[in-house]
């Protein structure tokens, strides 16, 4: 059939140098260059042409942290990363914890805003059609949308539990999940594109095509879709969870409460929820048609910017004076008053368990 793997393409250090240089991802010589490259030759380029990376990455010390989860849908853990806020970009994302799944990981021009972030789980849930028992965040209030919201929902299908805030607040980074996907990110995805980034490209770009958006939902997919490397230290099965009969813990979602969390919490209309202004908008929409509307992508962004630059540049007619409030994407929702906390998993008989120790041996056996 003309197909080759990783023997018959026969890459070498040199071969592979071009596509690592733009990528900086070794995961993407295959999804997107197909390219098989075997893990010598992949050891062997950085040996020799990152050694900085090497030694950065070998100096650092594994600190484990234990994570139990008494199954699929226990709970959702969210968590916000800043370190692209340099460039204008928030990123967001929530994880279910038994199966490692990536729910969501979002970016926009901000991830403080609790509607704007409280968006991401409601769109979640209506793709699922169903809910986890509990949410876990830090103790931020960006995330009280989330907690009333999620709050409301279980009250909704359960009324006995009235009266108790069914989100967890971990305190002192021990919501550990989502740190450990923001680390993989950092590793695997951010590196080609902080190089764009800093080439020139900032909150002023104009990204009309969702490219950022586009390849974080792309890393997500294959990190889902990619079947996980066997871990001495985790106590779970293999691969897909759902596969070896683990609980599962879904709760069905009647549409009528999500329509009724949305009209609680969100307004639509909140400039939060714009990709830029809307004159500004308009006015760049226009310059990009005039462009023929040419596709936006990593090698691409660069040069459809400064094209857009320039037009703004020559143009006889500009939008009005754009004037940004300070703390407008910071509003904060209140928490809802005299509920009760769900008590700390660590100091209940339920299936969390956070540690710092470094060897898990006699956890293991004693598990």
């Amino acid at each position: 059939m003309g197909l080759q793997r990783t023997h018959q393409q026969a890459h070498t250090v040199e071969s592979i140098r071009d596509a690592m240089e733009h990528a900086k991802m070794a995961s993407l010589l295959y999804h997107e260059q197909d390219m098989s490259v075997a893990r010598s030759v992949i050891a062997s380029y950085f040996a020799v042409f990152e050694p900085d990376l090497v030694r950065e990455r070998k100096a650092c010390r594994l600190r484990r942290r234990r994570f139990w989860a008494a199954g699929v849908n226990d709970l959702f853990a969210v968590d916000q990363h800043d370190k692209w806020l340099k460039f204008g970009l928030g990123l967001h994302t929530g994880i279910e914890p038994f199966s490692g799944r990536i729910m969501w990981i979002r970016v926009w021009h901000s991830n403080r805003n609790p509607q704007l972030i409280l968006t991401y789980y409601l769109d979640t849930l209506e793709e699922l059609g169903h809910m986890p028992m509990v949410t876990q965040s830090d103790p931020g209030s960006e995330n009280f949308g989330i907690a009333n919201a999620h709050t409301m929902l279980r009250q909704w299908h359960d009324p006995a539990l009235h009266g108790t805030l069914q989100h967890r607040w971990m305190r002192s980074k021990k919501n550990v999940m989502p740190e450990i996907t923001w680390s993989q990110l950092c590793h695997c995805f951010t590196p080609g594109f902080e190089n764009l980034l800093d080439h020139g490209v900032n909150a002023g770009w104009y990204d009309t095509n969702n490219t950022i958006q586009r390849e974080l939902d792309a890393y997500r997919d294959r990190v889902n879709n990619s079947m996980k490397r066997r871990d001495r230290n985790k106590i779970l099965p293999h691969g897909a969870a759902e596969d070896f009969g683990a609980l599962d813990f879904k709760i069905k979602l009647e549409p009528e409460a999500l329509d009724h969390v949305q009209s609680a919490y969100i307004k639509p209309s909140h400039p939060v929820f714009d990709l830029v202004p809307e004159a500004f908008g308009e006015c760049i929409s226009h310059f990009y048609d005039e462009l023929g509307r040419p596709a936006v992508t990593r090698q691409s962004a660069w040069e459809i910017y400064l094209q857009l630059l320039e037009m703004l540049q020559r143009a006889d007619e500009l939008p009005p004076q754009i004037e940004l409030l300070d703390g407008e994407d910071e509003e904060v929702i209140p928490l809802l008053d005299n509920y009760e906390d769900l008590p700390a998993r660590e100091e209940s008989n339920d299936a969390y368990y956070f540690s710092d120790c470094e060897d898990d041996d006699s956890f293991a056996d004693e598990w």
